[in-house]
């Protein structure tokens, strides 16, 4: 069983930067490759980015590549989301996730475990 609560969410002005962080606890967070989804009000849950078991391998939607940073630190069972030049676009619920796996995933199915989501607002 592994445990995720995100933070950092918040409301920012278009242009703006956010660091999300999500802290796992339970079994060893080191054996699961990290993800970061978002839904957007009635929308579907979205794929952002998401980061190998060791840190070395990461993988990003199109809609965020260049303008978001996803990272971990295996000591502190920390994963973040460093988004940059965020847009109106970006607006959404965010969701950290875990996946029983070595690389990044980009299906929700490949998934375990979810947060309970942390809310970014993107004002224009």
């Amino acid at each position: 069983q592994v445990q995720l609560v995100e933070s950092g969410g918040g409301l920012v002005q278009a242009g703006g930067s956010l660091k999300l962080s999500c802290a796992a606890s339970g079994r060893t967070f080191s054996s699961y490759s990290m993800g970061w989804f978002r839904q957007a009000s009635g929308k579907e849950r979205e794929f952002v980015a998401a980061i190998s078991r060791s840190g070395g391998s990461t993988y990003y939607a199109g809609s965020v590549k260049g303008r978001f940073t996803i990272s971990r630190d295996n000591v502190k069972n920390m994963v973040y989301l460093q988004m940059n030049s965020l847009t109106p676009e970006d607006t959404a619920v965010y969701y950290c996730a875990a996946a029983p796996a070595n690389y990044p995933q980009y299906y929700t199915s490949s998934y375990d475990y979810w947060g309970q989501g942390t809310q970014v607002t993107v004002s224009s």
